[in-house]
């Protein structure tokens, strides 16, 4: 049974078979499709990955949300499993690890145009999805407006509960807690290690094929992944 604070969240994961998918779990030590304990990993700097550990390895399409009332997470299910079904399979943009702003990640190696089918994924996720978002509550509002970048950043949190999406969406994928000075000696020397873990696994062909459906349970307890939703075919 979903309690009402529980909140899922649909993100892009590398296929399960995809190097990819063994690199980010290993690095954050932690396989969100394994129940907790059940993955034997170990991080190689279990010191500055425990935000991104309790999410697992993903990139965010629409981020976490509670059920708005009347929905369920079956209706939930159902409209992605949908949206899923009406975007063809596609080659992923070439990635690389890179910093964003304080953190580490793995990002586009070139920005994405909004006509690209994955900035198009996203932006389904976000407007078409949105019926089954209930309001967050007022300190997280508060919270997530204090940190608003501007006015358009405001904007966007409460039209959908987020700033980041649309024109101010950022594929990444989270490989660190934020980190200081990006340009300090230990920061430099994490870049290079994760440099040298993702090399062979951002070097294989990747492509998007699913959609993910992630649960958070109530408590803030680590997420898993519940479902990979399939695209509607080879492109």
């Amino acid at each position: 049974m979903t309690a009402a604070s529980d909140r899922y969240a649909i993100y892009w994961a590398p296929d399960a078979a995809h190097p990819l998918w063994a690199a980010g779990c290993r690095w954050l030590g932690r396989d969100p499709s394994l129940p907790m304990g059940m993955d034997g990993l170990e991080p190689p700097h279990p010191d500055i990955v425990a935000t991104p550990a309790r999410y697992g390895f993903h990139a965010t399409l629409k981020a976490p949300i509670r059920l708005a009332a009347g929905t369920s997470f079956a209706d939930l299910r159902q409209a992605a499993a949908a949206l899923a079904g009406r975007h063809r399979v596609f080659d992923m943009p070439a990635l690389g690890v890179a910093w964003l702003q304080d953190f580490l990640a793995v990002r586009p190696l070139a920005p994405l145009d909004a006509a690209h089918p994955l900035r198009r994924l996203a932006d389904a996720c976000v407007a078409e999805l949105d019926a089954f978002r209930a309001p967050a509550p007022a300190d997280e509002i508060a919270r997530r407006a204090a940190q608003a970048a501007d006015a358009a950043s405001l904007a966007r949190i409460e039209r959908w509960g987020y700033a980041h999406v649309f024109d101010a969406w950022r594929f990444h994928m989270t490989l660190s807690d934020p980190f200081g000075d990006p340009n300090a000696e230990p920061a430099r020397r994490l870049e290079h290690d994760a440099r040298a873990w993702f090399s062979h696994s951002l070097a294989q062909p990747l492509r998007c094929t699913a959609l993910c459906i992630f649960h958070e349970p109530a408590g803030s307890a680590p997420l898993r992944l519940v479902e990979r939703l399939p695209l509607g075919g080879a492109a």
